[in-house]
């Protein structure tokens, strides 16, 4: 019966609980797991991988036969930041993954916006749901990138080869401030500044074809790991 928001830092207002207490909820319904939030003043005595393990066993949190879901703890006494998994979430959302939505939530918790951290937080959690369902979760090989501004790009990239052209032609042309202009070609050589007196062949290049070995080692997945209560949990976390 524990709600999917616990806020006992008092981080957020009352309007924007309400909000993220919907959005979890239409999360949760929609997905067939739980997705919390949880906010505390600390851990006490626990790690922050330890305490967020036992906050969703032990409030019984989790969908379905394999108990389905995944929490964002937020410590503030030593600004800890862990999201743990378990069931389907630990398939969902692998190590990389963690590690890619924790760069996505941090910046905004260390800033102190603590409702578009976890805003941010929601709306990843609906995309690696969603990317999960395919078949093909979020992993090393397929995280989401960034829309890319081409027209930032271009106009940077147009100013920067100006910059730098400008800078080098004008280099070059400082250099070549003691040359005149000479009445015949001949007078542009140093005389006796050229003797031929050997010639040899030399062998320049060769084509080499390399093929790379195949590695036997993975990458990838998700870690885990048994909480106090015997479940297996899967996880991540830092600091903001």
């Amino acid at each position: 019966d524990m709600p999917l928001l616990y806020d006992e830092a008092d981080l957020l207002t009352d309007s924007e609980e309400a909000a993220l207490l919907a959005k979890l909820e239409s999360i949760s319904s929609n997905a067939d797991m739980d997705v919390v939030v949880a906010l505390v003043n600390s851990v006490g005595a626990l790690s922050p991988m330890e305490y967020a393990d036992d906050f969703f066993d032990y409030n019984g949190y989790g969908q379905g036969e394999n108990r389905d879901g995944l929490v964002l703890l937020v410590s503030m006494e030593y600004s800890d930041w862990w999201i743990s998994t378990r069931g389907s979430a630990i398939t969902a959302f692998t190590d990389a993954g963690i590690e890619y939505i924790g760069e996505k939530v941090t910046p905004y918790l260390g800033s102190g916006d603590y409702a578009a951290a976890f805003e941010e937080f929601a709306v990843q959690c609906e995309a690696f749901i969603a990317q999960a369902n395919t078949g093909d979760p979020y992993d090393t090989h397929n995280l989401p990138k960034d829309p890319f501004n081409k027209g930032l790009a271009l106009i940077v990239a147009l100013i920067g080869g100006f910059i730098v052209g400008k800078f080098y032609t004008g280099k070059l042309k400082g250099e070549l401030n003691t040359v005149r202009k000479q009445a015949a070609a001949s007078g542009y050589v140093r005389e006796n500044s050229l003797n031929v007196n050997s010639s040899r062949d030399f062998f320049l290049y060769r084509n080499v074809s390399r093929t790379a070995k195949e590695s036997n080692s993975s990458s990838g997945g998700s870690s885990t790991h048994r909480s106090s209560s015997g479940a297996s949990h899967g996880g991540g976390g830092g600091k903001f």
